[in-house]
C-alpha cells in the first residue's frame, strides 16, 4: 500500500511539473493587438471577457478614462505591475498587454489594454490561452482591475 502510494504521489508531482512546463512554452491561440482601432473579439469560450465582445456572456464595461491617455498607460502599467505573477510583454502611447499566471500550473491569460480617447474610456480584453472554462477567473481579474484602476486615477486627479 505504502509503495503504491509512493508511485502515485511522484506521479501527480512528474504530471503538475510537465503541465507548468508546458504552460510556460504556451503561445497566444488568439489574435492579440489592436486592428482598426479595436482589440480582437473574444472567441467562443466561456474564458474570455471584454469590453468590446459581441456575445454578452462575455462582456464586461470598460474603465472609465478620467485622466490623461499617458497618465492612465502610467497607471494601467503600475497596476499590472502590483499584481502577482503578473508581467508586461507590450507597451505603447495606447495600449498594453499583460500576462497572468495561475498560481499552482502557471496558466497563461493574456490581457490587453485600449485607451480609446474618443470614447473616453479604457477598453480591454482577457482570455485564457488554454482550455474552455476559467471558473469565471478572467471576468473576477478584470472586475477587480477595472476598480484598481479606476481609484487611481481618482487619485491622481
Amino acid at each position: 500500500m505504502y509503495k503504491r502510494m509512493t508511485i502515485l504521489t511522484v506521479l501527480v508531482a512528474m504530471g503538475c511539473v510537465a503541465t507548468r512546463s508546458l504552460n510556460s512554452l504556451s503561445r497566444p491561440q488568439h489574435r492579440l493587438g489592436v486592428t482598426h482601432g479595436r482589440l480582437a473579439d473574444c472567441p467562443d469560450r466561456p474564458n474570455c471577457v471584454s469590453s468590446t465582445a459581441s456575445r454578452p456572456s462575455q462582456q464586461l464595461p470598460p474603465i472609465p478614462l478620467t485622466t490623461s491617455p499617458p497618465s492612465a498607460m502610467e497607471i494601467l502599467a503600475s497596476v499590472v505591475k502590483a499584481n502577482p505573477r503578473s508581467r508586461i510583454v507590450t507597451q505603447s502611447d495606447h495600449y498594453l498587454h499583460a500576462e497572468f499566471r495561475s498560481r499552482i500550473l502557471g496558466f497563461v491569460d493574456d490581457v490587453e489594454f485600449l485607451v480609446d480617447e474618443n470614447n473616453s474610456v479604457i477598453q480591454f480584453r482577457s482570455a485564457s490561452r488554454v482550455g474552455y472554462s476559467d471558473l469565471g477567473v478572467n471576468r473576477r481579474r478584470m472586475n477587480e482591475l477595472r476598480d484598481q484602476v479606476t481609484v487611481a486615477q481618482q487619485q491622481a486627479r
